[in-house]
């Protein structure tokens, strides 16, 4: 089957016939959901959507997507037929009736010309290819971090948005979340004074992933149940083994390098958080220092309960900002922290509130969050972000762009632990300075190119 296909002309079906006149006899009644009366929207003004990847986090995604009154799922999408039958259970119950259609191969979805956006939500392998092929046949994308697994598919994620015109969103739903918002104020505001380091949790896996476990192949199920060319995509071949399709524990591909980020399990939230309320979206650390952080906090868990930060790989930013990446120090996932000179802010998962050094700050919780809705016009809500940028076209809070150039500090990130050693980075070209071994690790070679 091609996988190339053509872009749609930028005024969708759906809005050519909601300005287009309407000629003939109306119906006698006209049911108040179909004008979108009572809360309910109109057809006419219903983003369609498809859903590609309907795993655990996918499903989660997808219920997101499904709790919003403008989304209109009508496909769905998984290699595995026990998901892609959930995920169309899920859409039928939301729409009352059974006409949600399923697809093994994403290019089928792909080549239907009612749907205006996708989600993805695959494994980390198939979310840089899947997005390009998505935005080149003209759907915006909404997908699951990290956005690429190398530099180079950063690099080409970039490139396609801005051809094709398309809206992407990066799945790092914390740059929508209030504590983190409130967190990322503080520091803009200036209340925290001159921030000059920064804290980012990376994890908990020690040395994760850092190994390709390959076991022994097992006979494969059939085709309609589980495409198995098609889950590993771009990945090297491996012979099926049931325990790759598991996240975790090792050989689950969320352990292991071919399927999965490194690093960026984590840092995809929260060294882009770090980036995000830097103003440093754009661009990527300068200066990588080596340390074999993730060994060195071995057996640690996130949720220490108040015990101290603990050092991890440095990196520094071209402003002379310093973060650094640690396995602990926070009492949940993903949390950052970010020192100042008038004071400090932590938050993460599990916080009801953000920690600060002084009681002032709290008071200025609320007001934070208001001044940070009206001054950008968003959501607190990452889903809705992205769908209100479908409507308007602006770019949403975690743009491929920022999912590319922060991906990009967590994989270089990556690399100073497999070179086990320090490396300079020019943000500009892109490129590592006076290291070719390095510049070699920009990319990998797919065992099967959707890039092309």
């Amino acid at each position: 089957m091609n996988s190339e296909y053509t872009v749609r002309d930028s005024q969708t079906r759906r809005q050519f016939i909601k300005k287009a006149a309407v000629v003939g006899a109306a119906p006698f009644i006209v049911p108040g959901s179909v004008l979108g009366m009572d809360g309910a929207t109109a057809p006419s003004n219903r983003i369609t959507m498809g859903a590609i990847g309907l795993g655990g986090r996918g499903t989660g995604d997808l219920r997101a997507f499904l709790g919003q009154k403008d989304v209109h799922f009508v496909a769905v999408c998984d290699v595995q037929k026990g998901q892609r039958e959930r995920g169309a259970n899920l859409v039928n119950e939301r729409n009352g009736n059974t006409n949600c259609a399923m697809y093994s191969d994403l290019r089928e979805l792909l080549a239907r010309k009612d749907i205006d956006a996708v989600l993805i939500a695959t494994g980390d392998r198939w979310h840089a290819p899947a997005s390009i092929m998505a935005m080149r046949a003209g759907k915006d994308v909404y997908c699951e971090k990290p956005g690429a697994l190398t530099i180079a598919e950063g690099q080409a994620l970039v490139k396609t948005e801005k051809r094709y015109g398309r809206v992407f969103q990066t799945g790092a739903q914390r740059a929508s979340e209030r504590n983190f918002v409130i967190a990322g104020e503080l520091l803009r505001t200036g209340m925290l004074g001159e921030v000059k380091t920064l804290h980012a949790h990376l994890g908990y896996l020690p040395n994760f992933p850092r190994v390709n476990k390959i076991v022994p192949g097992m006979p494969e199920p059939p085709k309609e149940n589980l495409d198995w060319d098609l889950w590993l995509g771009s990945a090297p071949w491996r012979d099926y083994n049931s325990a790759y399709l598991r996240p975790w524990p090792v050989p689950g591909w969320y352990t292991q390098r071919d399927f999965a980020a490194g690093i960026a399990q984590w840092g995809s939230h929260t060294i882009l958080q770090s980036q995000l309320d830097l103003g440093l979206g754009e661009t990527s650390a300068v200066e990588y220092e080596y340390t074999d952080n993730l060994s060195s906090n071995a057996g640690h868990s996130p949720w220490n309960r108040g015990e101290e930060v603990s050092g991890g790989m440095t990196v520094r930013f071209a402003n002379g900002v310093k973060l650094i990446g640690s396995l602990t120090g926070w009492r949940g996932s993903c949390g950052v922290r970010y020192l100042g000179s008038e004071g400090t802010v932590a938050t993460a998962d599990r916080y009801a509130k953000p920690d600060v050094s002084s009681p002032h700050f709290e008071g200025e919780f609320n007001k934070l969050v208001q001044d940070y809705t009206i001054r950008n016009q968003r959501s607190l809500n990452h889903v809705r972000d992205f769908l209100d940028c479908v409507r308007s076209r602006r770019t949403p809070v975690t743009s491929a762009s920022v999912a590319h150039h922060t991906m990009t500090t967590n994989l270089i990130m990556d690399i100073c632990l497999d070179l086990k050693r320090s490396l300079k980075w020019d943000p500009m070209k892109e490129e590592f300075i006076g290291d070719d071994e390095a510049n070699r690790l920009r990319s990998r070679a797919p065992r099967k190119s959707w890039l092309v």
